[in-house]
């Protein structure tokens, strides 16, 4: 018996349904990809294209392909991807191409990299497109914009969410185990991107979308409870997981950003993704990079709210040490060397770096109010030890070697995924305060957080 969602979850899920921008559908129940032609002719008509690989199709494809034959509706050949498919500009291209041939609605039949891009190639071609969500291995199933590696260059098109999303329950709890640990771990990241919208309000820079926070944040506690289930499969925690993912994706797509959703703990992915042709490794999922880059953000969190080191700052100091933007290229420079890397990091640097004078009076303002800030970051936030049991337990890994990532990369990342977004995160706070360095050395110190 797969237990429901509370009353008060269930509001709030029709409340962001009714917020989303395109989504007009959502079912998630137990064996409703054989409900999938039904659910397809009430919000489309015409026929369908299957969009899946070899896993997907196997594991949901098949059954949601049948479904249009007994229900007697049209439904093409399918589009299949080879095993070696990953999200990436020249896949999307394929599919573009092989879907512009003929008329008719994707249907996207996998998780992350099949759903961004059949996203993107329905975009292009001014179709909309429903997703059948085979795992719950991430935010991105509900969420507007498509991730896409382009050039070496991990970005975020703009691009509709699905108008009609199923999750069948079956298909989820039958997913690879490590998929379903790496959407917790995808959902527990959110705490930190709360964190960061929090210190980005409160510096000036963006302010909360009240709406947007309260979709996320309001019962991810509950969402990430007993992550035990998670490595069970037990069909309630799933439930609950693929709720809080979904919602995640109405926030990003009510709001259209991925503000609400991601903070420096996808930086970190980002920068691991950037550099996949420079590092000899397979590249591992994308929630368990997100897994990492959360525990290595709330160290950081914990040096800056536990140590004294914010509340000792020499605002004036501060300011006056503050790079120039000349002096910050040439810095990127040295970390990056040439390349689609670096020179994104330049852009989104550019973009971000302000002037002593403004970084002055942003400093003034965080100083005014830090005692505030700090206890509300300290009630919002996990304590590291405990969101990395929480991972431990649902199956993600905890340690940067885990994922093909060394001690001494996992260090040199903090200062490289700072420059490669201008989304105002606990790295820029630290880093205009001139702690950055201090609050990194003290993470991998004999006692810090992040040493094995």
């Amino acid at each position: 018996m797969i237990s429901a969602l509370t009353v008060q979850e269930e509001a709030l899920l029709a409340r962001a349904l009714n917020a989303a921008r395109e989504t007009r559908t959502l079912v998630m129940e137990p064996g409703a990809r054989h409900d999938a032609a039904r659910v397809f002719h009430a919000d489309f008509t015409g026929s369908a294209i299957l969009v899946a690989d070899e896993r997907t199709y196997a594991a949901a494809g098949k059954d949601v392909r049948e479904s249009f034959r007994a229900a007697g509706f049209a439904c093409r050949e399918p589009f299949l991807f080879g095993p070696e498919v990953w999200a990436e500009h020249s896949f999307a291209d394929d599919l573009q191409a092989a879907l512009g041939s003929v008329s008719g609605i994707p249907v996207a039949v996998g998780s992350g990299t099949i759903n961004d891009l059949t996203k993107l190639a329905a975009h292009r071609l001014g179709r909309p497109y429903m997703c059948v969500a085979t795992a719950a291995s991430m935010d991105g199933y509900t969420a507007y914009g498509a991730s896409i590696t382009y050039r070496g260059s991990k970005q975020t098109v703009e691009c509709p969410a699905p108008r009609v999303v199923l999750a069948d329950l079956e298909v989820i709890g039958r997913a690879p185990p490590e998929m379903n640990a790496a959407g917790y771990a995808d959902l527990l990241a959110k705490g930190v991107a709360g964190a960061d919208w929090i210190l980005a309000e409160a510096a000036g820079e963006e302010a909360i979308d009240g709406a947007a926070w309260d979709t996320v944040q309001t019962f991810l506690p509950s969402w990430s409870e007993m992550p035990g289930g998670i490595a069970r499969a037990d069909p309630g925690r799933l439930r609950r997981l693929t709720a809080g993912l979904m919602m995640t994706g109405f926030a990003i797509q009510a709001s259209r950003s991925s503000r609400p959703a991601s903070g420096a703990e996808h930086q970190f992915s980002h920068l691991w993704d950037m550099q996949r042709e420079t590092h000899d490794a397979s590249t591992p999922s994308h929630g368990f990079q997100v897994g990492i880059g959360t525990l290595a953000s709330l160290g950081l969190y914990d040096v800056l709210l536990r140590t004294g080191m914010v509340e000792v700052v020499d605002l004036d100091a501060a300011a006056a040490a503050w790079p120039s933007l000349a002096r910050t290229e040439a810095r990127i420079q040295s970390l990056f060397a040439t390349g689609e890397l670096a020179a994104k990091a330049l852009d989104e640097t550019r973009a971000k770096h302000p002037t002593r004078e403004a970084l002055r009076v942003q400093l003034e303002r965080l100083g005014n109010t830090w005692p505030e800030i700090r206890e509300r970051l300290a009630g919002h936030l996990l304590p590291f030890q405990r969101a990395a049991a929480m991972l431990r337990e649902a199956g993600c890994p905890t340690t940067p070697e885990r994922i093909g990532i060394s001690s001494e990369r996992l260090r040199a990342s903090y200062e490289q995924a700072y420059y490669i977004r201008r989304r105002y995160t606990v790295l820029d706070f630290a880093m205009r305060l001139s702690i950055f360095h201090a609050a990194v050395s003290r993470l991998f110190g004999p006692a810090g957080f992040l040493v094995d």
